[in-house]
């Protein structure tokens, strides 16, 4: 049994790195906060444990001094510009202080932002930053999923049995106007081809007169002596039975136009009618126009859910490791 203590104990020795009876240097790291870092909690250098966090003490202007304790060998590996990162190590918070770089690429602008601030100091303290645990973390994803749920009840309450009703008749009201628009646009358009056909062929009895006329004053002298004075009375008779023809097809198209009032005022009346309710904030589409408050939480809750689940993929080690020590 003893033997198989001193196994045990030996055993967990080794696997935590710990290193007895020797010294190392000393440096200090500068943080806003330290978040669930103690004395003790291992020093680590590119995921290998280099060193343990010998003191931790209160500073001037907000600011906490870590005392670190690099075990002997590990000096040289050390970056030109350190600094140190601390975070949690696993899901039982358990913490560590990594030693990363100044100039490493770092996704959360927070971290950042520490880092640098701390780095301004030049008091040749490494400058210092800390990440959020676990439990912010699930903090934050629990105030998301809350604002999400908020947004699905508004969404639910919004549209209710009443509000389709109301949205299946707008729709009917619409349909039934566009018809008629359609319909009135139809007896229209045959009238104005009419009109069209009329005035071409007007247009063309008028070229074709004033060309007879042309000719006609330019022979006028012989023509009245020659007898061709009556062929001339005839081709103005002729011109004059057509505009006569002509005249009446527009006064026809005039009276359809008149007789189709109505119904334009109708088509009009209908939409004007729909657009007032939407204007004025009746029934659940007119209350979504005017109500910008839905719109705003909906874009805030999706960007902070966009923002939480980009930095899950981009840093997944960041929220979930295991260790057993």
């Amino acid at each position: 049994m003893l033997f198989a203590l001193v196994v045990v104990v030996a055993g967990a020795v080794w696997m935590s790195q710990t290193h007895f009876g020797q010294g190392g240097l000393l440096f200090d790291a500068r943080f806003k906060t330290v978040g669930g870092l103690g004395v003790g909690n291992p020093v680590v250098l590119r995921g290998v444990r280099v060193g343990r966090v010998e003191g931790i003490e209160l500073a001037e202007d907000g600011w906490v001094i870590t005392h670190l304790q690099l075990f002997p060998g590990f000096e040289t590996e050390l970056p030109e510009q350190p600094a140190v990162v601390a975070a949690s190590a696993s899901l039982f918070g358990e913490w560590q202080a990594g030693i990363i770089h100044l100039d490493d690429p770092i996704d959360d602008p927070n971290v950042r932002n520490a880092l640098d601030e701390a780095a301004a100091i030049g008091d040749g303290a490494w400058p210092g930053a800390t990440l959020p645990d676990i439990g912010e973390l699930t903090a934050q994803a629990g105030r998301i999923a809350g604002d999400i749920a908020s947004f699905s009840a508004r969404i639910q309450t919004a549209f209710d049995d009443q509000a389709v009703a109301d949205l299946q008749r707008s729709i009917r009201d619409f349909s039934q106007t566009a018809d008629r628009i359609n319909a009135f646009a139809g007896q229209q358009t045959e009238i104005l081809g009419d009109v069209a056909s009329d005035l071409q062929a007007t247009s063309g009895a008028v070229s074709a007169t004033a060309r007879a006329l042309r000719r006609t004053m330019a022979r006028i002298d012989s023509a009245t002596s020659n007898g061709r004075l009556d062929s001339i009375v005839g081709n103005a008779e002729t011109i004059s039975d057509d505009l006569r023809v002509a005249t009446d097809r527009f006064r026809t198209f005039m009276k359809v136009l008149a007789n189709q009032e109505g119904s334009i005022d109708r088509i009009f009346g209908n939409v004007d009618s729909v657009f007032t309710r939407l204007e004025q904030g009746e029934g659940t589409i007119g209350r979504l126009v005017s109500d910008s408050t839905l719109y705003v939480e909906t874009r805030m809750a999706i960007a902070e859910l966009r923002a939480l689940v980009a930095d899950i993929r981009a840093n997944p080690r960041k929220y979930f490791h295991f260790s057993v020590f």
